[in-house]
This record gives structure tokens, sequence and C-alpha cells, in this order.
């Protein structure tokens, strides 16, 4: 994500934060070595206090970018900040994958991919190959299987990119658990991948996150936020001036409106 965010800068000026290194995992990733988990609960309330930060410092509009498993609780972490501090400003989440998902849907003309979407399989290790090659040894590539006990048809692939009626993340049993099904930590055919299958959907995943940027930034310019009396009850201008200006220029900081 850090490569991603990195390129859009060099195109939009827009700073990029350090990534938050470990998260919440999905169930079924669970005792994986080298997995950190993080309970969701602890996981929502640091993101939410990193974005009141944000704002804090004067960083009003944010895009939390993320391609990991823990895409479900990030939304729940933005609302949790918005409840909490009902303050103008710009968080969005996005998931780079729900950005270009006829890349990565096998049989589509515009996929170049062989298998379909899971986890350091040909697609994620094809985009690792396309932003950070000098990290991957290939002749350490592994091949295997997703092991999972219904038919296809009901539970999506990551991403939900095929918009099966249950998400990938919406289920505990319905497939092994990784440690045991997976321990090489891959599910799928990592073999098959090359930076050249990623490219055409990353030029335009990069193209579209620099659009997002620019488009953020045409509506809301540097210094201007969304009307106050159209995304907040809480203030009116007048009362939000302090929170804008903040505490070293006479103002006052996000934490006298509520405590971390």
């Amino acid at each position: 994500m850090t490569r991603m965010a990195e390129q859009v800068a060099l195109k939009t000026g827009c700073p990029v934060s350090q990534p938050v290194w470990f998260g919440s995992h999905p169930y079924h990733h669970m005792g994986m070595p080298g997995t950190v988990p993080i309970n969701e609960n602890t996981f929502c309330d640091y993101l939410a206090q990193i974005i009141a930060g944000f704002w804090n410092a004067g960083y009003r509009k944010q895009i939390l970018l993320n391609g990991h498993g823990q895409e479900y609780v990030i939304p729940t972490a933005i609302h949790q900040y918005a409840r909490k501090y009902q303050l103008p400003g710009v968080i969005m989440n996005l998931n780079w994958y729900y950005a270009i998902p006829e890349y990565l849907e096998v049989g589509n003309p515009k996929c170049k991919f062989e298998t379909p979407f899971n986890h350091a399989d040909e697609q994620e290790t094809s985009f690792s190959l396309a932003l950070f090659p000098e990290m991957y040894h290939m002749e350490d590539a592994q091949n295997t299987e997703l092991h999972t006990f219904l038919p296809a048809g009901h539970i999506d692939n990551a991403g939900n990119i095929y918009g099966r009626p249950i998400k990938w993340y919406g289920h505990a049993g319905a497939g092994t658990i990784e440690v045991v099904g997976n321990p090489e930590g891959v599910v799928g055919k990592a073999k098959l991948a090359s930076a050249e299958k990623a490219m055409p959907g990353m030029n335009v995943l990069l193209d579209y996150m620099e659009k997002l940027v620019n488009d953020i930034m045409t509506k809301w310019p540097a210094g201007k936020l969304p009307d106050t009396n159209k995304v907040t009850q809480r203030f009116t201008d007048e009362e939000l001036q302090a929170y804008i200006k903040g505490p070293l220029k006479g103002g006052k900081h996000i934490y006298t409106i509520a405590a971390y």
C-alpha cells in the first residue's frame, strides 16, 4: 500500500503516512506464524484515534488505503471517529482492488490472470512484483489450492470480485483455516505471477487514485472543508474556528471535544 500511495503522491503532492503495521485478521488467519492479529475492537479504537490525531494536526482530508483482510473493520473505525467528534472533514476508505474489479475477474477481457484473486497468489504476487520486485525471490513461490467445503457460487473470492451472495469474510467454518489448509501462507498459484500481468490493472488503479485525490482537492482546496451546517449539528461556523486554528495558533485541540 505504501508503494502505491507514494506513486500517487509523486503526481499529486499529497503527503503519505507510515502504514499501520498490525491489524485485525479474519478468523481463518488465526494461528499462522508471522501473523499478529489485533482484536477488532482494539484495532477500531486505534484507527479512530489515528484519524483524530491527523485531523488535529491539520490533515482534514484522509484516504485510508487498504489491501489487507481487515477491510471490513475500517469503515467501523471511520464512523466511530465521526460519531465521537462530529467535525467537518473527508475521511474515506479505499480498498485498492475495489477500484479495478474487471482487471482481477478471471474471464474478463481486461484480466491477464489465469487464477482467481485470493491471498499471496498469482494476482497479489504479480502486483507485488510490479511494486517492489527487490523483495521477491520467485524460486520460493508456492502453488496451493483454496479449500472450501461448499460448491462454487456461494462464497466470493478475496476482494469480492464476483459479487457472490456471501462475501469472502462473511462466514466461519465453510473452509479450512489457513494453518491447516494452507500452511505455506499462499492460497493460489503464486508461481504463475509476473509483473507484466499486473501492469494494466496497476496503471488504471494509480490513475484512479490520482483522480480521487485531485477531485477531493478540487472540491475542497487546502483550508476548505465541507459546509459545517450540512455535516454536523454539534458546531456552528463560529464555534468550529477554534478547532480549525488548532491549539498552537490560539485555538483548541480536538481532545477538548472528547478524550481519545
